[in-house]
């Protein structure tokens, strides 16, 4: 196969990706995962009308603005808010740039595929095409490269970074060559765009760590630096944003969740069973909804039959314990599907090889190359059918929030303050106000008065059977008129200035039954 034919097979996977990645992509940012959807959403907006700076990246809840928070440096979120300045705020816009992402992506792995395999007997484009074709067609690149969520992003930078590592350890014998900026710079930029890219750091040190031995590693000024321009630009982003948030969200969660419950597991025999039944379900995701069934099993087969080629002998099977350990730390926890997101490469790339080898022996027994590329025509378009269902329903959003949403967005005052009986930032984004969202059975008396204080004005009563059961709240709230008792969602105007005649006598005599319902002896 020339070069043309090879630009024309990677353009039209490129093609086959791009029409898999449009289905859905005017949704609502409501369909799957709505919470992350809406908090990175409402982040780009943020950029774009309150304060266009990357290093402050804010929410629309937990009170008035600014409501920094700790996370990633948000790339996708800042590119997405450039876009608004030019052509106004458009949601798609930041799925168009995942989708974009997730094509660079398919690119990086043609080329790593092909690299990876340069020394079999049989064209080595054939794994980097194969490796594409895959990454295209998981359900879970398809799906979340369409969402408004900085991993694909995040995927990208990882991929290049461990193509651009391996060919500066193996090609350029780790010199200072435009390799070794490269395999920096780009990990450093998958670093910044989610952590979780700290797993490549186990593939690159077991590549350098195989070309030199382990002492030899550590004696190079090249490590070091590598070491230094990769972490430096995380350290100082995390040190800053952490400084200003109010919500630490990775850190938090990190040290009260994460690190507690692997200590546990290696402290409890109890905890660590419990671990391993979590991890378990954790790993039940990939044939579930980010490789599918067939995928899976191909990728399993790929692994246990494949002699790597020694470009890629120490480089995947470490990527591949890398990430089968970050599950166990964090996925024991944060039951996340696209947490897998680090593996779909690593699949790709080794499933790429495997195919390779499927065409090799092909070749040797003089099968021909027509019944050869029509058998994998038909392959190709069994498994692109079969993955579509993994995600199928993530597809979907509730019409009727979405009206009710934009319903209150055209009803309350622009600017104003408010208390959402609801947890979701994606319904607060296209409620399009600033506030709190709270669970309605947990939200007190106590707090809507200091949130009042703060300039709430109105409390959208979201989930009303949670709010009729926290008996307390439910009945202070009937000081307050009622915008339109009528609708989805019935929005009590919290003004002091429009607290309803004979209010407080009701509200006492409401303490008073309480207080005589507490003495009665049950």
């Amino acid at each position: 196969m020339n070069q043309r034919a090879r630009s024309l097979a990677l353009a039209a996977v490129l093609f086959v990706a791009l029409v898999l990645r449009l289905k859905g992509v005017h949704n609502p940012l409501l369909d799957h995962p709505g919470w992350r959807q809406g908090d990175t959403a409402a982040i780009a907006r943020n950029f774009a009308t309150l304060d266009y700076n990357p290093l402050h990246p804010q929410t629309d809840y937990n009170g008035p603005p600014p409501n920094y928070v700790e996370l990633e440096l948000q790339i996708v979120p800042f590119l997405a808010a450039t876009l608004y300045k030019l052509f106004g705020v458009h949601e798609i816009f930041g799925r168009l740039i995942g989708i974009a992402f997730s094509l660079g992506t398919i690119v990086t792995l043609a080329r790593f595929g092909r690299w990876s395999a340069r020394e079999s007997s049989t064209p080595p484009h054939i794994a980097g095409l194969a490796a594409a074709f895959l990454f295209a067609m998981y359900p879970g690149s398809t799906y979340y490269a369409r969402t408004f969520m900085p991993d694909t992003a995040m995927i990208f930078f990882f991929t290049a970074a461990l193509y651009a590592s391996a060919r500066w350890i193996l090609d350029e014998d780790e010199a200072w060559g435009k390799n070794f900026w490269a395999a920096s710079t780009l990990t450093a930029l998958a670093l910044l765009a989610k952590p979780v890219a700290i797993v490549a750091l186990v593939p690159i040190f077991a590549l350098m760590c195989s070309r030199r031995s382990f002492s030899g590693m550590l004696g190079r000024p090249q490590t070091y630096a590598f070491l230094a321009i990769a972490l430096a630009p995380l350290a100082a982003y995390d040190r800053y944003v952490s400084s200003i948030a109010e919500w630490h969200w990775a850190s938090g969660i990190t040290r009260l969740h994460v690190i507690p419950s692997l200590l546990a597991a290696f402290h409890s025999w109890g905890a660590m069973h419990l671990k391993l039944r979590l991890y378990r379900e954790a790993l039940a995701l990939l044939p579930g909804e980010m490789l599918g069934i067939w995928c899976t099993a191909l990728f399993a087969l790929a692994v246990l039959v494949t002699a790597l080629y020694p470009r890629a002998r120490a480089l995947l099977p470490a990527w591949l314990i890398g990430v089968f350990t970050y599950a166990f730390v964090v996925m024991t926890y944060e039951r996340v599907d696209y947490y897998f997101y680090i593996i779909l490469p690593l699949a790709a790339l080794w499933s790429g090889m495997f195919i390779e080898r499927i065409a090799a022996w092909a070749n040797i027994k003089g099968v021909p190359a027509a019944a050869t590329c029509a058998a994998a025509t038909i392959a190709a378009a069994a498994l692109t059918l079969a993955n579509r269902a993994p995600v199928s329903a993530y597809y979907h959003y509730n019409p009727a929030v979405y009206r009710a949403a934009k319903a209150l967005d055209a009803t309350l005052p622009p600017g104003s303050l408010v208390v959402m009986g609801h947890y979701d930032p994606s319904i607060l984004y296209y409620i399009n106000r600033k506030g709190w969202e709270e669970d309605p059975y947990l939200w007190t008396p106590f707090d809507e008065q200091s949130a009042i204080a703060k300039g709430a004005r109105y409390y959208i009563d979201i989930e009303h059977h949670r709010l009729e059961r926290n008996v307390e709240l439910y009945a202070w709230l009937q000081r307050f008129p009622v915008m339109n008792p009528q609708a989805k969602w019935p929005v009590y105007e919290t003004d002091y200035a429009k607290v309803l005649p004979g209010a407080e006598q009701r509200w006492r005599a409401f303490r008073a039954r309480e207080k005589q319902r507490a003495k009665t002896p049950i």
